[in-house]
């Protein structure tokens, strides 16, 4: 049984924190070695004590984070494009003539496609 992935892991988070705002974080690592993200509640997170509080602070995006950050259309040149959603998979779709345009699928989970997605959209200035 494969395993639900809720956010993006530590490597995926600092690679998005390159691209994406940082304000569009809604979890974050508390340092290198943590394995879970805190959540991130409007720009604060909260700690238990200040010998908690790490010295690095690392933005998380949750799956349904990303899912609002993808568009929902894309205009390119006179083609409209619209994102569809499936199991383990993204795909942007030609509205007039159901054509193929971007594809992130065969991921293990939609974690992993959203970020696959967002990489080909921020290389292509399309984001």
């Amino acid at each position: 049984m494969a395993t639900i992935k809720s956010f993006t892991d530590l490597s995926q988070s600092k690679k998005l924190a390159d691209i994406l705002p940082l304000e569009s974080a809604d979890m974050c690592y508390l340092s290198d070695e943590s394995l879970f993200p805190k959540i991130n509640y409007n720009g604060m997170v909260f700690f238990n004590s200040e010998e908690e509080k790490p010295s690095t602070i690392i933005p998380c995006w949750s799956l349904a984070s990303l899912l609002e950050l993808l568009p929902k259309r894309l205009e390119i040149i006179d083609n409209v494009y619209k994102l569809s959603v499936y199991l383990y998979g993204l795909y942007y779709w030609n509205i007039s003539n159901g054509n193929l345009c971007f594809e992130s699928k065969d991921k293990d989970n939609l974690v992993d496609a959203c970020y696959e997605m967002i990489e080909k959209l921020h290389k292509l200035n399309l984001l």
